[in-house]
Parts: C-alpha cells; sequence; structure tokens
C-alpha cells in the first residue's frame, strides 16, 4: 500500500490516470464505482457495462456520477475517454477493446460469460482483475496462460479473502517462514442452504438470493480455497477441506494440524467456521531455524512448531483499486494461478436428482460445490461445479453424490468447455510445482 499510494499520488500530479473499465454493475460493482471515484485519486473508472445500462447508470449516479455518455460503438468510448467522460454500455467488448482503457475489472461472478471477456480484455493487451473466483477456479490456469502470451497481468483481488491470504501469504515467506496452511474463516456452513432459506438475509444487505446462498452452502469458499491452492502450489487435506468448529481464537488452532502431514502435501488450503476474528484469514507457518523460533516466542507467537499469522478483516471493495494499480503499475499480481489447477471444485447433489433435469446455476437449489485435488478431479472424471448450470442429467443422482461427466450432457458451444478442454490438455504433461518456499 505505502507503494501504490505513492505510485498513484503521482499518476494524479502527472494528470495522467490509470483508466479502467468495469464488467458488471452489482452490489460489488457498485462499491467499486465508489471508491475509485471518490477514493482513490490517480484512477479514474471511465466505462461501466451491465447488461442493462440502468445498473450501470446506477453505479455511476451513486457515486456522485451524473454527466454519462451511453456508447454503443468503440469510436464513441474512445471519444468519451478522450474528453474526460464517463460511459456507459451494454455491450461488455466495447470495454474490452477501447485502447484508451489500461485495464478491466470483472465482477460478474459468471464463468461462460466471464471467460468470453476475459479472452476478448487479453487478446487486446488489458490487464484483468478478477472478483470472479468462479471462473477462476474452473478455468483460470488456462486464462493465466493466455494472459502470459499476451503479456498482461491476471490477478485475483485484493480485498476479498484469498487476496488477503495471499498478501499475508507473502508477507509470511518474505520474513524466512515456510507457509503451510491458508485458511478462511467462516461464520456459516450449510450444503443445504438454498434461496429461499436466504432471501431474508439477501435483501437485507440488498444482495441477490443465490450470490448469499454461494456463500452459505460452501460453493463460495470452495472456489475461493482452490485458487489460493493454485496460487502457492497447496493441497486439501481430503475432499471439502477438514472445515473445523471452533469457536475460539485462530491462534488457539494450531495444535489441530499435523505438521508433518501439512508438509507431504506441500501445505492445505483450509477453512474454519466461528472462529475469531471473523470474517478474516489466517495463515499458520513453521520455522527451521531455533534462534528464529526463540525470538518468535519472544515476540508472543508461541514455541511453534506452528506460528498462527491472521489478518482480522477482509475490506471487498475498498481494496479492489490496489489490485488494479499493482498490476498497471507494478506488474504485479495479487493472486494467479503457479500453473495447472492443484485444487478443483466439483459438483456435489444438493437434493435428490432425477434424470432428465436441467443443473441449475451455483448457489440455487439442485447442487453445491466440493473442493477436490485436481488430480483426483481428473481420474474420477468429476464434473467442474463452474461447468454445471444448464448441464441435463442422464441419470438419477442421489443427495450428496459427487456428479461425473458421465451423469451428464453438456450444454453445446460453450466457451468455457472448451477452455477447460484445453488447460486440462496443456497441463496434462507439465509438472505441478508445489508451494513457494
Amino acid at each position: 500500500m505505502i507503494i501504490v499510494d505513492t505510485a498513484l499520488k503521482a499518476r494524479a500530479e502527472a494528470d495522467n490516470p490509470v483508466r479502467v473499465g468495469m464488467i458488471g454493475a452489482g452490489f460489488m460493482g457498485r462499491g467499486i464505482a465508489n471508491q475509485i471515484v471518490n477514493s482513490v485519486p490517480g484512477m479514474e473508472l471511465v466505462a461501466i457495462f451491465n447488461r442493462s445500462v440502468d445498473g450501470a447508470k446506477r453505479a455511476y449516479t451513486e457515486a456522485g456520477i451524473e454527466d454519462l455518455r451511453q456508447v454503443k460503438t468503440v469510436a464513441d468510448l474512445e471519444d468519451s475517454i478522450a474528453q474526460g467522460k464517463y460511459a456507459v454500455t451494454d455491450d461488455a467488448m466495447l470495454i474490452c477493446q477501447a485502447e484508451g482503457i489500461d485495464a478491466i475489472i470483472e465482477v460478474t461472478g459468471t464463468v461462460e460469460f466471464g471467460a468470453e471477456v476475459v479472452l476478448e480484455a487479453i487478446a487486446h493487451r488489458k490487464h484483468v482483475i478478477l472478483m470472479n473466483a468462479e471462473l477462476d477456479g474452473t478455468i483460470g490456469p488456462i486464462l493465466k496462460v493466455h494472459a502470459d502470451r499476451a503479456g498482461v497481468i491476471l490477478t485475483a483481488s485484493d480485498g476479498d479473502q484469498p487476496g488477503v491470504q495471499m498478501n499475508l501469504y507473502r508477507f509470511v515467506n518474505s520474513i524466512g517462514l515456510t507457509p503451510l496452511l491458508c485458511g478462511n474463516i467462516k461464520g456459516l456452513q450449510d450444503p443445504y442452504r438454498n434461496p429461499t432459506t436466504q432471501e431474508a438475509f439477501a435483501k437485507r444487505w440488498g444482495q441477490k438470493a443465490h450470490m448469499v446462498t454461494s456463500f452459505a452452502d460452501g460453493s463460495k469458499i470452495s472456489f475461493e480455497q482452490a485458487i489460493v491452492a493454485n496460487a502457492t502450489g497447496m493441497s486439501i487435506a481430503q475432499r471439502g477441506m477438514l472445515g473445523y468448529n471452533h469457536k475460539g481464537h485462530v491462534d488457539e488452532m494450531t495444535g489441530k494440524y499435523d505438521v508433518e502431514q501439512l508438509q507431504a502435501l506441500g501445505g492445505i488450503v483450509d477453512y474454519v467456521v466461528g472462529a475469531q476474528p471473523g470474517p478474516g484469514i489466517f495463515v499458520f507457518a513453521t520455522h527451521d531455524d531455533p534462534k528464529q523460533q526463540h525470538y518468535l516466542n519472544l515476540y508472543k507467537l508461541g514455541e511453534g512448531p506452528l506460528y498462527s499469522f491472521y489478518t482480522p478483516y477482509h475490506l471487498c471493495h475498498f481494496e479492489v483499486p490496489l489490485s488494479v494499480a499493482r498490476a498497471v503499475l507494478f506488474q504485479d499480481a495479487v493472486m494467479a494461478p503457479l500453473a495447472g489447477p492443484r485444487v478443483d471444485v466439483v459438483t456435489t447433489a444438493k437434493i435428490d436428482l432425477k434424470a432428465g433435469e436441467t443443473l441449475d446455476g451455483i448457489g440455487y437449489y439442485m447442487s453445491y460445490g466440493q473442493c477436490e485435488k485436481a488430480d483426483v478431479t481428473q481420474a474420477q472424471d468429476l464434473l467442474p461445479m463452474g461447468l454445471a448450470e444448464g448441464c441435463r442429467l442422464k441419470r438419477d443422482v442421489a443427495k450428496d453424490q459427487v456428479l461425473t461427466y458421465e451423469d451428464v450432457e453438456l450444454p453445446e458451444g460453450r466457451l468455457a468447455d472448451k477452455l477447460r478442454a484445453e488447460q486440462n490438455t496443456y497441463f496434462a504433461s507439465v509438472k505441478q510445482p508445489v508451494a513457494i518456499s
């Protein structure tokens, strides 16, 4: 942050702001718009896409911007940017293609549409900041390959729990410890929640019921921890992660884990329900040097062998602009896959499913996501949760059973399926790295 704010201040003083386009103007997108417009000198949000243009307009007006242009062509958007105006559009590809935009923030939470947007942005040499763990956890590794070829940054964002974990992971690693666990703190985990059970909570906070459901049923945290694993080279201890319930502080949990097992796995990602400081994150790490162990004990981190580090909050949209600045100004990704997937999110039946039914989406009524080791996913031909929506069941599937590709017929012509196949082929012979050391 100390480096980023200084660099942004210099861009503001030079009247050369980082120019950003945003794809999606829902609850989180509106927060990002407000943050950039009112709190980030040296950065301008020059264009917003939303399927309903009124949603894009709302994001700007809530941020205090009233003078807007609705654009229909790249030329119109380029002209708007050149004149220092703000643009809204219902065509996401205009934002991906406009030369006057340095980076895009993808905030849709969709997989198929998100894949189309990211590939188009990469093709036009734009850095991409994802607030879309669902996309990242399904085909992030191959999208990273495309970004590398184009010479641009593809990254998850600061503020969301995966990015906060990665920032802490990098800090802990930088001071000479070896991170062995990246953890996420949850308040609730119930795989059978659905939009009906979560409707009241969603209305209270102005969110969509299916999005809130994806938090409650474990799908979201599975995607979040999968992308942390893919960025660190870590794994999981078991399908679904360990997911302890603990009502005390995360510092008290270091004794719950077998250090030798963690080391053998190259570290793991996990979560805990009910712990403090919620809703933060934590990293457990070791140090091999007895001299440094003595200092860590002096500094109140205990006697080891696992030392607990934590961040007591995650501030979501407040920190997203920092991710943009890191990518554009420093070519630094907050978090991106090291190589091929280490952990996938697999589709699990939330209810008894019947042949002939068509699966609904993430956070709905029919399925939830669980973390699984990527090699197991491949060996057992398991259906990725990010590709489940729209699949037609060929046979009955019992509640809590993990679905395979043999259980479903895929919709025809989806880009995400093609990218998933490309990802499988590309990384089939690539040796997977272990955790950063």
